[in-house]
């Protein structure tokens, strides 16, 4: 039997629709309208286009929504100061620096300069300490992980995985050890499995709930998957298409989807599963902040 495909499309467009609402709201009792500043340093096309969508987004929330193009020269000194001042700035409810930086640049000492209740992407360590250890309600969540739990519920009807064994593919600090976190806190028992571990295949299909975070193409195999097991995959890798024409490429996950799907009961497409969600929680997450500061309750998703 198919496995049930999980719409990422269909939850994050209910997400979005869920923070408009509620800033609509919070901006009509409190006269508090969430503001996002991004910075971005360079012309990297990628990230240039990512922004841009970030900013279209956010509007289209309700949010002020500000852009800092800074040259690829800036100075760190320069870039510290700029987050400096966005921290102080009381509209201004989320900070997001775009990575990849200049070469120049330590990311780290840019990405904990951000005021930890601006960090909306949860890189700072205050926000890694919280998830770590269980204080969900109070820590933001990086958007990926947060994503995954969102259409993990969808797709399970329930939020309490006690007795549920989770595998974690991947033990990245952006979405593996964070995902791992968050399904510990909804009492899974969960194992982070990675590059040097013995016999993945064997350790992945004694997985109830399977995540693939590795950013290797189509890497879980249908031998893999444990009949009825729960996979979602984070991967987003692009390979060669020539099906479709010299030189095409086409996006694949880092599960190999038609034949995982003949044995899973439930699984996240790609494209069109996980990634929908990272720009609609980082919006979740930046009205959250804002309703943190209007001291007001923030909605659950």
């Amino acid at each position: 039997m198919a496995a049930m495909v999980i719409d990422g499309k269909e939850a994050a467009a209910q997400v979005l629709d869920t923070v408009k609402t509620a800033t609509a709201e919070l901006i009509r009792t409190t006269g508090i309208t969430p503001g996002i500043a991004v910075i971005i340093v360079g012309e990297d096309p990628a990230s240039q286009a990512y922004v841009r969508s970030k900013g279209r987004r956010a509007e289209e929330c309700g949010f002020r929504s500000v852009t800092h193009r800074l040259g690829a020269d800036t100075a760190q000194a320069d870039l510290l100061r700029l987050v400096g001042e966005l921290n102080g700035d009381d509209a201004i409810h989320a900070i997001l620096v775009q990575l990849p930086l200049p070469g120049h640049i330590d990311e780290g000492e840019v990405i904990q300069a951000i005021a930890p209740h601006k960090d909306v992407d949860g890189f700072s360590f205050v926000n890694v300490g919280k998830l770590a250890t269980g204080q969900t309600d109070t820590a933001f969540v990086p958007c990926t992980p947060a994503g995954s739990m969102v259409l993990l519920r969808r797709a399970l009807a329930k939020t309490d995985y006690s007795g549920l064994n989770a595998v974690v593919i991947g033990r990245s600090n952006i979405v593996g050890k964070p995902m791992a976190n968050l399904l510990l806190a909804a009492n899974a028992t969960v194992t982070i499995a990675h590059s040097r571990t013995r016999d993945l295949p064997a350790l992945a299909r004694s997985a109830d709930i399977l995540v693939a975070a590795v950013g290797r193409p189509q890497m879980v195999r249908r031998d893999w998957i444990k009949p009825g097991a729960c996979v979602i995959d984070v991967g987003i890798n692009r390979v060669p298409a020539p099906e479709l024409g010299e030189g095409k490429s086409r996006i694949v996950g880092d599960v190999a989807f038609d034949e995982c799907a003949e044995i899973a009961g439930a699984i996240t497409p790609v494209p069109g599963g996980v990634g929908l969600m990272t720009v609609a929680m980082l919006m979740a997450n930046t009205l959250a902040s804002a309703c943190r500061a209007a001291g007001v309750s923030a909605p659950r998703y």
